[in-house]
This record gives C-alpha cells, structure tokens and sequence, in this order.
C-alpha cells in the first residue's frame, strides 16, 4: 500500500470512534465565537464545513478552560455550563458529517492579552509580557479546570479532547527552562516542568469514560523549549501510553531542530523513531499538498494535521483523496474566496495578520 492509499484508510486507536481516513483538521484560531466563549452560527458553520470535506477529526479552536486563560477575543469557552449548548450542537453537527469530534483545551498563560484577562499568568514572573507566577494553589485550579473542561466536552457528546501543551502557553510555559523558575514540585527538573500536563492527562484518563479519546499537543521548540528536553517528555508521553495520539506542531515538518547540537536530520525523523507502543503520531507544518501528506506518512506518521490548506479548501482531504496530484491554490487568496470556504468577515479580517494570505482589496479610482 503506498503512502497516498494509506491516506484514505481508516485509523483505529486505543480508545473512542476510529477517524474514518488519516487527516485531522488542526485547531484553528478564528474569532468567530461570541465574547462569552458561547459558539456562533459563524463558528459551527466553519467547523461543519471541514467536516463535511472529509476531515476523519474535527478538533475546534483552542477553547479556554478558565476565563483568566483566554488567549484572544472570540475564543470559543469551555470553562462553564453556559457553553454546553452550543458545545452539545457543534458535537452533534460534526458527527452528523461523518467526523469524529475532539474539543482542543487551552490556557493561553502569558500570551493572554491583558485588555482580555487583566491580571496574566504563568509559572513565573514574566516581565516582558508583565504576568505574574502562579501559586501552587492557583496551579492546581488550573490543572482541574482543564479535567472540567474535559468532563464538561464529553458531557456535549465530543468523542475526545487535545491538551494544548504547545506554542507557549501556559502548559508549555511550565515545561520551558526560562520561562519557568519555580521552586515548588512544578518547577526546577524536567519531571516536575512537565509534572503539570502530566497530571492533567492523567486526571483527564481518571475523570472521563474508557472510551474517552485523548490526544496531547506539543512543539519541539521556541518560547524557551529545549529540543532535546522536548524529545524526552515526547517519548515519555508514548512509554505511558495515556494519551491515544500525539500531535506535533512542528511548524514545518521537513525542518531540522533549530539547536545546532541536533542539526542533520528532520525534527520528525527524530519523532518517529521512538516507541510508540499504540499511540499515534501526527505532526503539523505546511502540509499543502497531496503529496506533502503522503511524504507525512511515508516518514513514519500516522496522520496528517492540516491547518492553511483547510482554510483555503475546506474538502482539502476529499480533493487529495481524489488527486494525488492535489495543491492548493495558491496565496493570496480573495475575501470571496475564503467567504466561499466558510470563513466570515470577522475570521478573514484576522487572516490578514497572516503575511501574504489575503488579497489587498483594491482602491476604487477617484
């Protein structure tokens, strides 16, 4: 069976509903909820959309498990009862297009905006962003917010949740060297960085049914993560086998480590090599074509996370799946185009912050 065959069938993991091909749509900043974390019609369109386009994952946007942790505005919400409605409708509306379902849980730490949130957070005092360390006390609130968060996606009818450990926000924060100097049991050796999302996919495992899907997000680099510390947690996270899939936000996934101490090979050559018992790898990063995600696969993935390329084609898996020949189109792209795709004004005007994605619109002549 070649890579592109293998794209189209269906992946089995240790827990919940098989995907029914090897695509998961990654999550997707958007703005479109509304500015109590409720999901708008704009929202659940978006996300029915990539569902019906033949995603075998739907996962949301980040949605924040405390209203401290919010990371921008128009994030959907799963921090309070309130959201179920919408939560148990955009749950609905994904299995209804044939997708299996995931909520993606998020604190954005010291990458909230204090216009959003006021007082910021995170393992230590940060000056450059002004947030203020956590207390231990404080820790463990968050830790069960995000077991909350999960009970309260499964409670919706999600078949599974992604932990957001990537990116610099709060759980990757805690696991980077210089953005946590803490001295409690959440600080100081790698175990005790990483002891928070440990702790919170085990409470995860513990609060939620055995069919309950868990996958974790990481990154390998950036915001003061060490390559090869992240290369450690990672193949713990797989002897462990909590979690039923990894998804590994690589920002390229043909690009080397940035640490000269690990230059030579790919960062997902690395990745795929360690033991993974029954836990599957994924990996994100300018996946475009039909021929990109089959090389995913080819490398040792199990699954491939698509993010530009489902804005810009919302059937991206059902074209590649068609075309082995597949790219899509190329950038910038017309407002009409991204309307046509699902995306409403509000998330096309935050696509502008994307270099070179949109259009300029054109000045009409005097």
């Amino acid at each position: 069976m070649t890579p592109y065959d293998l794209l189209a069938q269906p992946l089995t993991l240790t827990r919940g509903p098989a995907w029914k091909n090897r695509f998961m749509l990654a999550p997707l900043t958007n703005r479109q909820s509304h500015a109590d974390g409720r999901l708008s019609d704009e929202e659940y369109r978006w996300l029915t959309m990539r569902a019906e386009g033949g995603f075998g994952l739907t996962m949301t946007c980040a949605a924040h498990v405390l209203e401290q942790g919010q990371g921008f505005g128009g994030q959907l919400g799963i921090f309070s009862d309130d959201h179920l409605e919408g939560l148990t409708r955009l749950a609905d509306g994904l299995r209804a297009a044939g997708s299996v379902s995931s909520v993606q849980l998020h604190h954005a730490g010291i990458r909230s905006p204090r216009e959003l949130v006021g007082d910021i957070v995170g393992p230590s005092d940060d000056a450059e962003t002004g947030a203020r360390a956590l207390s231990t006390a404080e820790v463990e609130a968050a830790r069960d917010a995000f077991i909350a968060g999960a009970v309260r996606a499964e409670k919706a009818g999600f078949d599974g949740v992604e932990v957001h450990g990537a990116h610099g926000y709060l759980l990757c924060a805690f696991m980077s060297p210089e953005l946590n100097r803490r001295e409690d049991r959440y600080g100081g050796s790698l175990e005790n960085r990483a002891r928070l999302t440990f702790e919170i996919v085990d409470g995860i495992r513990a609060a939620c049914g055995p069919d309950f899907q868990l996958g974790l997000r990481l990154s390998m680099e950036r915001f003061g993560l060490r390559f090869d510390e992240q290369l450690e947690i990672t193949a713990e996270v797989l002897r462990q086998g909590v979690v039923d899939y990894l998804d590994m936000s690589l920002w390229d996934v043909k690009k080397e480590p940035s640490d000269p101490d690990h230059k030579g090979r790919t960062m997902m050559e690395r990745l795929a090599e360690l033991p993974r018992g029954q836990v599957r790898l994924g990996a994100a990063g300018k996946i475009m074509s039909a021929r990109d995600a089959a090389d995913l696969l080819a490398a040792g993935c199990d699954y491939a996370v698509i993010g530009r390329a489902a804005i810009l084609r919302h059937d991206y898996p059902n074209r590649v799946m068609a075309d082995g020949a597949y790219v899509s189109p190329a950038t910038p792209v017309s407002e009409a185009h991204l309307a046509a795709e699902g995306l409403s004004p509000t998330f096309v005007t935050y696509m502008r912050n994307w270099k070179g994605f949109v259009e300029e619109p054109v000045e009409a002549a005097s």
